[in-house]
């Protein structure tokens, strides 16, 4: 019967996903980088939490340390009241020792691309999902994640062009589906905004 409250659970709150088709794939917004949104048009579209994915988005996965341009950019989105949550699919001791030093909070091992760890993180912080952005650099675990959760997503850059070796076989996959969403919607491209 506990296994059963447990499924039902998961099963409820979408974690698996059903069928899934191309359009899951499909990102809300595409920009440069993370440092490209903006307060003001986050809050224009009713954007207050950010949730961002840690390697190759907030900070690129061989340099700990993050830019001034990521730095700048949490200082904005704290002046503007916006929350931001790192969701990571790494260990929690990798996650906590990389962003301890930008002050945010973080959900680790969220199991993307299911929706746990977007979940876990509109359940802990009582986000209102209507206002929540998915930030990542992955169509295969950051967007589909978010499409599972359904909330809003964007899709930026990798910061550096080399990739963990795990990310590589996303990546390879990824192509194949940023060419199936162009043949659908036509030519995709980076935006300096949302």
């Amino acid at each position: 019967m506990l296994f059963q409250k447990k499924y039902d659970k998961i099963e409820s709150t979408n974690y698996f996903g059903d069928d899934m088709s191309i359009d899951d794939y499909r990102p809300t917004y595409m920009v440069e980088a993370i440092y490209d949104l903006r307060a003001n048009d986050l809050l224009r579209h009713g954007i207050t939490a950010v949730l961002v994915d840690l390697d190759n988005t907030l900070i690129a996965w061989n340099n700990p340390d993050g830019t001034p341009e990521v730095r700048a950019w949490l200082d904005e989105m704290t002046i503007a009241d916006i929350s931001v949550v790192v969701v990571s699919n790494n260990k929690h001791s990798r996650v906590e020792r990389a962003v301890s030093r930008f002050g945010v909070d973080f959900i680790s091992r969220a199991l993307k691309p299911f929706a746990y760890g977007i979940e876990k993180a509109i359940a802990r912080y009582g986000f209102d999902r209507n206002e929540v952005i998915m930030v990542g650099d992955q169509l295969m675990t950051d967007i589909r994640a978010s499409h599972r959760a359904g909330i809003k997503s964007v899709l930026v850059k990798p910061l550096v062009a080399s990739d963990a070796w795990n990310t590589k076989i996303n990546r390879w996959r990824e192509r194949r589906v940023m060419a199936k969403l162009e043949e659908k919607y036509g030519k995709l491209s980076y935006q300096k905004g949302i």
